[in-house]
């Protein structure tokens, strides 16, 4: 057989599994046994919840691997390019290193179908092995006990803020999606809770898992922009300063896990490893002739909350535009709800290529039912982004937010592939 290039390797991912989701772990545990994945002889970090999932496993992989440790980072979606999805000691893999293990994939799995997520992370656990990392650091995708990343045991569990996201997937409450995500947790093995309000009962089915909860606000902590992790519920070891990109729950989360995976943090500059960690996409400022461009990944009720506190907290001296658009099954009223006379523009965007996209059509009815007003539909990305720059002038700024497809289509038209903060 030809040998494939990673760009088709990804169309023939793409092409030849009917469902985009497929949660359930029996097909993939069998191609991972033929692989001779099982058990993984790895260390594994997993990492569920609604949000904040990518920043805690950034934090965490910045720690780690100051600390010296060969760190394997499987996360998901990407940005720009696929090699994002899989990190060795914080650099993305090459292109032959991920269209290898796809070609060990495609002759071991046999008739077995997998999903472009499953052909992924199998991907990331042979690379982990061939690299001979001393930690895996899973983020996973979707819920938690029937997720890909589920594949493997757990030796730490973290669990973030839980809200309500694909509750067609998951349930329609707080407390079934933390009962879902809580089934990354293993017996007898440790499970860091972010969320400062976890769902109701779920520290008890924690307990009733076997598994050893230890929860922000009794293990570890946040006071006010810090975060800080302690020994024996009162000597702390360390604390920081956490940058606004980041929620400080999950610094905390990360700075926990460390000290479980026996790092000395009081050796380590945490506050510049932290500031270092903000990923791409998450409360990204980009300052472009003096008019700021706010990026952010927010794309379900809770995570656009969270970036309407800091668009209070942070006002500037000119008009605020929004660049929006999103999946079909987000709860878009409620988003909407959150952010209500927020902006003083929409700019609504179709995703063009993107089957499971809302049309901007279909989000103006629902920003007109909430009585919004100034609303422009495009049917590409491109040109909303086209027009806003027309409109910008000194002193404004243009949020762009929604799905992780409207961030990465508009990194590259502003010139940027990484996070950049600007004055």
């Amino acid at each position: 057989m030809t040998e494939r290039s990673l760009a088709q390797w990804l169309q023939h991912l793409e092409a030849i599994h009917p469902a985009e989701i497929e949660l359930g772990l029996d097909r993939i545990r069998s191609v991972a046994h033929a692989l001779n994945l099982l058990p993984f002889p790895l260390p594994v970090v997993t990492i569920a919840g609604t949000n904040g999932k990518g920043s805690t496993a950034a934090v965490l992989e910045r720690l780690l691997t100051a600390h010296g440790m060969t760190t394997g980072l499987s996360t998901s979606p990407h940005f720009l390019n696929f090699n994002e999805r899989i990190r060795v000691k914080g650099a993305a893999v090459s292109d032959t290193d991920i269209a290898a293990s796809f070609a060990q994939i495609e002759e071991a799995r046999g008739d077995t179908t997998l999903t472009y997520f499953e052909f992924a992370t199998l991907a990331s656990l042979l690379i982990f092995v061939q690299y001979r990392a001393d930690i895996a650091i899973l983020e996973v995708g979707l819920g938690g006990r029937l997720d890909a990343m589920n594949l493997v045991d757990a030796d730490i569990a973290v669990i973030t803020s839980i809200a309500l996201d694909h509750q067609d997937w998951l349930g329609d409450s707080r407390e079934v999606i933390g009962r879902e995500k809580a089934g990354v947790a293993r017996s007898d093995k440790p499970v860091v809770v972010a969320d400062k309000q976890p769902p109701e009962g779920l520290i008890e089915f924690l307990h009733d898992l076997g598994a050893k909860p230890l929860s922000i606000g009794t293990d570890f902590g946040i006071t006010d922009n810090s975060a800080y992790v302690s020994a024996d519920n009162d000597n702390v070891i360390v604390s920081c300063i956490v940058p606004p990109a980041l929620r400080a729950e999950n610094v905390a989360a990360a700075l926990q896990v460390a000290a479980l995976l026996g790092v000395n943090l009081a050796d380590l500059d945490v506050s510049a490893l932290v500031q270092a960690a903000a990923p791409i996409g998450r409360l990204q400022r980009i300052i472009r002739d003096e008019r700021e461009y706010l990026l952010d990944v927010a794309h379900n009720p809770a995570a656009v909350e969270n970036l309407v506190n800091y668009l209070s907290e942070n006002p500037i001296a000119g008009r605020t535009f929004a660049l929006f658009s999103v999946m079909a099954d987000k709860d878009i009223h409620a988003m909407m709800r959150r952010c209500k006379n927020c902006f003083d523009t929409w700019l609504l965007a179709d995703l063009e290529h993107v089957p499971r996209a809302a049309g901007s059509s279909q989000v103006a009815s629902i920003l007109n039912d909430e009585e919004e007003r100034n609303i422009v539909c495009f049917d590409a990305l491109d040109s909303a982004f086209a027009e806003a720059q027309l409109r910008l002038q000194v002193h404004d700024r243009l949020v762009v937010f929604g799905s992780f497809h409207t961030v990465a289509g508009v990194l590259p038209l502003l010139g940027s592939d990484r996070r950049e903060t600007g004055n």
